[in-house]
């Protein structure tokens, strides 16, 4: 096993990363740019090495500024989870190259599967259902133009190199599609530093499906079912959830036998999600694969009881499975909220700035992953999202209940964000019942406004807290060390002595 690792990562993918290192004894180094010295990975972590400016290009994916960290500190692998380098080949042959263990599939294999072009053209040649769609990376508008002509309007433009909606658009005619292109191509260069897109037939008011897949070194491949991801604003999923109301036993069967079908083709280890579209008519395809840890992972940790982030670990390390597909079953359902530094009452633009007071929710079920803290702050240069509110229950019901009371005693002051949005969601009639499409928040949510008794409430308590925190016997006192400690964010303090 090892005994140091490097966390590629930040926010609060890089928090949980930590706590699954400290849990298996396992030294935890963090990676910061100049503006996160502060955030909670850096102070959690047992070791923490800046990387360089805030751009991501001369941070959080500079290739070499993260190897060179690694070695410093004789870290002897790298977790990526997920976004940034996760799923970028070349960074996977470079910590082979100089002999460190890449937390993640082979080089080779998530060349393969992390290029969404390339897996498609692979499974082809299997029994698996795939999206017609772009079988090589062009460059040139004519021939986007041609194959968008051959596949049939609307296409979906994605990127080649990476998920998370980042460069996705939905395009219905042949004018729209060049400025779509420019655009995708711009998002995925800033997200993946590589501009690859390509296009698929979009098929109309599908559910996102998933399946969580664990593959070890050894030729062992389980799934640890499915997840609903279908709750997506701007192709990005806000809302997940296991099991999906659609799938039945004989549909989860068949689909889990695909899934880990595709691991096998592809030659796939350590844990993914094999994604897949299911149509009104309960016909499934093919999608990608996701090579690396998903943000959505804990609601499946909360039905099965494994620790995915642990699994990822110890397959990287050598070890074998010790799960056998039969000793798997899920128990309740859970329920995921994603909490985004967004304004949803201003076109989700998003929210920067102090968060001056928070306070989680708690109770029976609840879990929440976050990567804040009263005090921290949010700047631009980042994905938004700043935490995970997880609800479990015996069933649907309990945990959408749950869920709606989490997310009522959710308290993050000084920016705005999601959870006055999410909250409503519980609500609606169709998510009540479990009909949830990817189209969901254009047929239910496209003119959301928020309830304006909530705004002055929280205005009058977010001053309140911001009143408390000024006070001088509160004010911290900015820290110039380069270590990183939290007693730094605790104010003034002292020992003092009992009489």
């Amino acid at each position: 096993m090892f005994k140091k690792i490097l966390i590629a990562n930040r926010g609060e993918i890089a928090v949980r990363v930590i706590r699954a290192c400290r849990e298996m004894g396992i030294r935890s180094v963090a990676v910061y740019s100049d503006v996160d010295r502060r955030n909670l990975h850096v102070q959690l972590a047992d070791e923490a090495v800046c990387i360089g400016e805030a751009p991501p290009l001369e941070s959080y994916l500079n290739m070499d500024r993260i190897i060179d960290a690694a070695k410093k500190v004789g870290a002897e692998a790298i977790h990526p989870g997920y976004g940034f380098l996760a799923e970028n080949h070349r960074f996977a042959a470079r910590c082979e190259k100089e002999g460190i263990v890449f937390i993640g599939p082979s080089a080779k294999a998530m060349k393969l599967v992390g290029d969404k072009v390339a897996s498609r053209k692979t499974l082809s040649k299997f029994d698996v259902p795939i999206i017609p769609g772009m079988k090589s990376v062009v460059s040139d508008i004519d021939t986007f133009q041609k194959e968008a002509a051959r596949i049939g309007f609307p296409v979906m433009i994605k990127a080649s190199a990476g998920g998370g909606g980042k460069g996705m658009r939905i395009v219905r005619n042949s004018k729209e599609l060049k400025s779509a292109i420019e655009a995708g191509r711009r998002e995925a260069k800033s997200a993946f530093g590589d501009d690859s897109v390509y296009l698929e037939k979009c098929i109309e008011q599908p559910r996102h499906i998933e399946f969580q897949v664990l593959a070890d070194l050894h030729g062992s491949v389980v799934h640890a079912f499915e997840r609903e991801c279908s709750i997506q604003r701007r192709h990005q999923k806000i809302i997940e959830e296991t099991p999906s109301t659609a799938v039945d036993p004989e549909l989860r069967e068949r689909m889990g036998r695909t899934a880990v079908e595709v691991v096998r083709a592809t030659g796939y280890t350590n844990a993914g999600t094999v994604e897949f579209l299911l149509d009104p008519q309960k016909n499934f395809y093919f999608l990608e694969v996701n090579a690396r840890i998903q943000v959505e992972h804990p609601i499946t940790e909360m039905i099965t009881g494994l620790d995915l982030v642990k699994w990822q670990i110890r397959i990287a390390s050598g070890e074998k499975l010790t799960i056998r597909q039969e000793d798997l079953f899920q128990r309740g359902h859970a329920i995921e909220c994603r909490i985004y530094a967004e304004d949803p009452a201003n076109r989700f633009l998003p929210s920067l700035g102090t968060i001056h007071f928070m306070k989680n929710p708690e109770g029976p079920g609840i879990r929440v992953d976050s990567g804040i803290y009263s005090g921290c702050d949010v700047s631009m240069y980042y994905d938004p999202i700043l935490a995970k509110l997880i609800a479990w229950g015996e069933d649907r019901e309990t945990a959408r209940k749950r869920m709606t009371q989490a997310l009522k005693d959710y308290v993050v002051m000084g920016i705005k964000t999601t959870i006055p949005y999410l909250k409503d969601v519980m609500g609606v009639p169709d998510f009540m019942s479990g009909k949830t499409t990817t189209d969901f928040i254009e047929n239910n949510l496209s003119d959301w406004k928020e309830n304006d008794k909530n705004e002055y409430l929280r205005a009058a308590l977010t001053a309140a807290a911001v009143f408390e925190h000024t006070r001088p016997e509160f004010k911290s006192t900015p820290s110039t060390e380069t270590t990183h400690s939290p007693w730094s964010i605790l104010g003034n303090w002292r020992i003092g002595e009992r009489g």
